[in-house]
């Protein structure tokens, strides 16, 4: 499997985004904006744009809202085979992370994907933060108490340990979470978690 981890949207890596994807079909997930108090209109227009910008890159582009596939991992795992790769959009990485958990897609990229070398797991901000080993670190920017989902009302700290090191997003950047991510990368260094700091437009390849 292979990783595009942005900080935000599709970051200056474009032709390496493009010929990991170009003409090939991606599952957009929008599952970090789940949170309780997120406006439907935002969020749905957070989607388009998104989906947008991959269609604008000769990206083939379909909604795969993991909602639907809670409590049914295996039609998820054959809705995956169908695809080259997933695009996770940026949000509340906890809540992300009960999003995998409910729809068993953890168990599926840690258990299974990670092992196909045409899957391409990408993304910017929460999708990149899931990967870590331990949420810990996040509990500053995002809300871990953030429970929208009735089938999961406890908080999940643990990552998916699919990279050694905390994603941090929007470092030293013209965005409104920068500062708290000053702090969330003090958190980590105060509990002795490697970190990398990613600012917006970078995107980290692996």
């Amino acid at each position: 499997m292979k990783f595009y981890l942005s900080s935000y949207r599709v970051g200056n890596e474009v032709a390496v985004l493009k010929k990991f994807l170009v003409l090939k079909k991606v599952g957009y997930i929008p599952n970090a904006g789940d949170f309780t108090k997120a406006d439907p209109i935002i969020s749905g227009e957070v989607t388009e744009r998104d989906m947008k910008d991959l269609r604008e890159l000769e990206i083939e582009v379909e909604l795969l809202d993991l909602r639907m596939y809670f409590g049914k991992k295996d039609a998820l795992r054959e809705k995956l085979k169908e695809l080259h790769g997933i695009w996770i959009r940026g949000g509340n990485t906890f809540v992300l992370r009960q999003a995998m958990k409910l729809s068993g897609l953890d168990e599926l990229l840690v258990q299974e994907l990670r092992n196909r070398e045409d899957f391409v797991y990408a993304g910017y901000s929460a999708a990149g933060c899931v990967l870590s080993p331990s949420l810990q670190c996040y509990q500053i920017v995002d809300d871990p108490t953030e429970t929208p989902y009735p089938d999961c009302k406890e908080v999940m700290w643990d990552g998916l340990g699919l990279i050694d090191f905390a994603f941090m997003p929007h470092f030293d950047s013209d965005h409104g979470e920068s500062a708290d991510i000053d702090k969330e990368i003090e958190l980590c260094e105060k509990m002795k978690i490697p970190f990398k700091a990613v600012r917006d437009g970078e995107v980290l390849i692996l």
